[in-house]
């Protein structure tokens, strides 16, 4: 007996894979698809309000890090940032790699729907965070010295080993996060899965094009001798690299574990446009 017919013998379904990856393929794509056929509208709208929502866990980081100096504690902080993204459905760009690339593959939407949700979500994230920063600058002003250095940290970075390296682990990590969350029906374990990434994103000063822009922005606003120049110096090469990140060490090695449910899908999608 193969070790298919093995599988299939002691296990609880006779599909070409175990059943739990089979129901989580089921919602990635699904959730994908959905992602990929929302208007423009809805998807400034959402991602518009996933920069302002992780811009309350900057502010929450930026707290802690102020009073304590700890970068580990303010990154446990930042986890309400992702836990209001996830409670309040809204979106953040380097969560849009697992789910709309399968999607994608599965023949259940197009390259340029996906560029559509890439750069709208990127573009609407940002304005967001802008717009939220601004109001926590003048709300406190006293961090200005906390914004000042956490902004050099990534703008000072060269373009060497180590800045790609936090880069790829930044995208990985927060789509690592979606793919967690997709595994499990449990809230409670959705909620850990953001403590966990928020603890690694923040705490390890990981490079996030979305969390670390409104860091640099907050740094800019309150004055400090960063400029939008020095922003985009560190932000052309971090979002590359985030995408690289979440798509090669994630998505990619997802797509491959469940590829004979890919193929039934295409398949299912080429019976229905016939």
């Amino acid at each position: 007996m193969s070790d298919d017919q093995t599988r299939r013998e002691i296990g609880r379904n006779d599909g070409p894979l175990e059943s739990e990856l089979e129901d989580s393929f089921a919602t990635i794509v699904t959730e994908g698809a959905e992602r990929l056929h929302r208007t423009v509208r809805t998807v400034l709208i959402t991602g518009l309000f996933g920069g302002i929502e992780v811009g309350i866990g900057v502010m929450a980081f930026l707290a802690v890090l102020h009073e304590t100096g700890n970068h580990l504690l303010a990154g446990l902080a930042f986890s309400i940032g992702l836990i209001a993204i996830h409670l309040a459905h809204s979106e953040l760009f380097t969560e849009d790699f697992l789910m709309p690339i399968a999607a994608v593959v599965a023949r259940d939407g197009r390259v340029r729907d996906l560029a559509k949700l890439w750069i709208g979500t990127l573009a609407a994230n940002l304005v967001g965070g802008w717009l939220f920063m601004l109001i926590v600058v003048q709300a406190f002003p006293e961090w200005s010295p906390t914004l000042s250095e956490s902004a050099h940290h990534f703008v000072d970075a060269p373009i060497a080993w180590q800045s790609v390296c936090l880069a790829i682990l930044g995208g990985s990590t927060m789509t690592l996060l979606t793919r967690m969350q997709q595994g499990t029906d449990s809230p409670v374990a959705r909620l850990v899965a953001c403590v966990g990434a928020a603890f690694l994103l923040a705490g390890l000063q990981l490079f996030h094009s979305i969390l670390d822009s409104l860091v640099i922005f907050g740094a800019i606003l309150s004055g400090a001798d960063v400029g939008y120049g020095d922003w985009i110096s560190w932000f052309w090469y971090t979002v590359l690299l985030n995408i690289a990140g979440g798509v090669v060490l994630v998505t990619a090695l997802r797509l491959v574990r469940t590829k004979e449910l890919l193929s039934e899908e295409r398949r299912d999608s080429r019976h229905s446009d016939a």
